[in-house]
């Protein structure tokens, strides 16, 4: 069984090899962490804008599409702004333990590529590898916690070769992912049950 279940709603991401990027992307977050990515398992639903508009209403009533939505199935808390995430939770299940579910919007993700001149490839793997560090606790609500979050992606990228996004020559760019506040929804059971009856 793969580390991430993908989940292809929206026929566009099939350009892309989007298991292979997911894969990457979601063993570097886990890297981050000193996780063992044999012990977990992430789901990913590729959809549309439409799509991700729905969600990001229905969990953050909020309007409009966004790049990257994540629900943590559960997450630890640093104990300050900035400060070091206390160790994951132990695996307490039989076989993988979920650790929630990421979703990316095809045309979102599209137009910030071209807007920023970049591959798609790559774009797509820092939104993953963003939603990913959410699942395991990171977000950037505050400039410290910020400061941590980046850092990490920029390392992680750095190891894939792509570009920092975050780097002084690129456009300004922070992912549109839920933060500290996903924490009080559970994860998302309808994408989970869709990689479920896909894996079937």
């Amino acid at each position: 069984m793969s580390l991430v279940a993908v989940v292809i709603e929206e026929d566009g991401w099939n350009a892309l090899s989007l298991a292979e990027i997911a894969d990457g992307a979601a063993r570097a977050a886990l890297a981050a962490r000193g996780m063992d990515p044999d012990g977990f398992e992430i789901g990913l639903l590729a959809c549309s804008d439409a799509r991700i508009a729905a969600l990001n209403r229905e969990f953050r009533g909020k309007t409009g599409p966004t790049n990257v939505l994540s629900w943590p199935a559960r997450a630890p808390v640093p104990a300050a702004a900035g400060a070091r995430l206390p160790p994951p939770h132990p695996v307490l299940t039989e076989g993988r333990a979920p650790l929630g579910d990421v979703a990316i919007a095809l045309q979102t993700c599209t137009r910030e590529a071209k807007a920023r001149s970049i591959p798609l490839k790559n774009h797509a793997t820092h939104l993953i590898l963003h939603g990913c560090l959410h699942l395991l606790g990171f977000d950037h609500e505050t400039e410290a916690d910020a400061a941590v979050m980046e850092g990490i992606e920029t390392r992680a990228l750095g190891g894939m070769d792509i570009e920092n996004p975050h780097s002084r020559d690129s456009a300004s760019f922070r992912p549109g992912s839920l933060g500290a506040g996903s924490r009080k929804r559970p994860h998302s059971q309808e994408a989970r049950a869709t990689a479920d009856r896909r894996q079937r």
